[in-house]
């Protein structure tokens, strides 16, 4: 199985991790998931759509992360899990 992790649980950062899936699945845990979970998440659907990943399990824990950060963590993990041999 393809596994691709980015970013920390710091402050201000996210911790992300995709996997090789048969459907899309998007799990957010945040500190402002009642204020922010739907803009999250629609982020992470946009970032998927740009780079033509339909098939991937996506898990986000984000401890205040701003966009730029979360796709940055998530492009990285995208990467990484594409370059992993698992």
């Amino acid at each position: 199985m393809k596994i691709g992790i980015a970013g920390s649980l710091e402050s201000n950062d996210c911790l992300v991790t995709i996997k090789d899936s048969d459907v899309l699945s998007i799990k957010v845990q945040s500190i402002v998931d009642a204020f922010y979970h739907d803009q999250i998440v629609e982020l992470i659907q946009t970032v998927l759509e740009d780079v033509n990943m339909a098939h991937v399990d996506v898990t986000v824990i984000d401890k205040g992360a701003l966009n730029y950060t979360i796709k940055a963590r998530l492009l990285t993990a995208l990467h990484r899990m594409e370059a992993s041999h698992a």
